[in-house]
């Protein structure tokens, strides 16, 4: 009993200590509720709007930060080592011959090496795009969601391909959805584990030349694709100047690589930069 008393004591002065908070409160609460009587009802049903599209606007901003795509898109020619590198790239496997793919190759991976590197990794949506011409359209279908796009050369075989690898690299860097989301590419010179294969400094310079196109033949020449699609596309390069990949809207670099042997550091790295959190 007598424990009770003196926790009934405590309790009373407690309540006696916060009875001129009580009050202050009260009192401001009044204050704040005459304030806002005295403001004009247009005045303050715009002051709430304000606060409520501000909020939404930091959620909006909050979700879109969140919703970072983590697709990376492969393709190139037909043969140059897409399917290869794809697979290396999703679990360091090694596929001897040539893989042709008719349908694209899906799959969520997290990178090999980012198990052996401290740095925070997420699932990375690896597409490899068929590189057959009546196939390329497919390419449409991935490219408003793609964080980044690995374009594969054939390094060995470049010469006879130069042209056409160039044509289709110039139809991607001139899409609008790749232009307005500065999407970045990486040209990746594969199969440089053979003793012919070009250098990617080479690689570079030769496709820098064959997409100089200061009468747009390129873009004039470039088929199965409707007049409204070309209206919508961007050009490139700086007019009567060279054309060099730097002068791309979004950012443009070139690496080597082997699929083959597993030579991918560099093409991992390219994709961990796109999708990093």
């Amino acid at each position: 009993m007598e424990g009770l008393e003196q926790w009934k004591d405590q309790l009373e002065q407690l309540k006696s200590q916060l009875e001129p908070w009580k009050n202050q409160l009260e009192k401001c609460l009044h204050e704040a509720i005459e304030y806002l009587n005295q403001i004009p009802p247009v005045q303050l049903y715009a002051a709430i709007a304000v606060l409520l599209i501000s909020t939404l606007l930091l959620l909006s901003i909050r979700l879109f930060k969140r919703a970072k795509s983590n697709t990376v898109i492969l393709t190139g020619l037909s043969g140059s080592g897409k399917t290869v590198l794809f697979y290396q790239l999703r679990d360091g496997s090694v596929h001897q011959g040539t893989i042709t793919s008719m349908e694209p190759n899906e799959s969520t991976i997290v990178l090999n090496s980012d198990s052996n590197k401290k740095r925070k990794s997420k699932p990375v949506h690896i597409v490899d795009v068929p590189g057959h011409s009546r196939l390329r359209p497919k390419l449409d279908e991935f490219l408003p969601r793609a964080a980044g796009i690995v374009f594969v050369v054939d390094s060995l075989e470049f010469l006879p391909n130069c042209h056409l690898a160039s044509e289709y690299l110039y139809d991607i860097l001139t899409k609008a959805s790749v232009v307005k989301k500065k999407i970045p590419v990486l040209i990746c010179c594969n199969k440089n584990d053979k003793v012919t294969a070009h250098t990617k400094e080479f690689i570079r310079k030769q496709m820098e030349k064959e997409m100089y196109d200061p009468d747009d033949k390129l873009r004039a020449s470039r088929s199965a694709i409707s007049a409204a699609d070309i209206s919508n596309d961007f050009t490139l390069g700086v007019p009567e100047e060279p054309f060099t990949f730097s002068q791309c809207r979004n950012k443009v670099t070139v690496v080597e690589s082997s699929g083959l042997t597993g030579e991918v550091g560099q093409v991992e790295q390219f994709i961990w930069e796109c999708v990093k959190p």
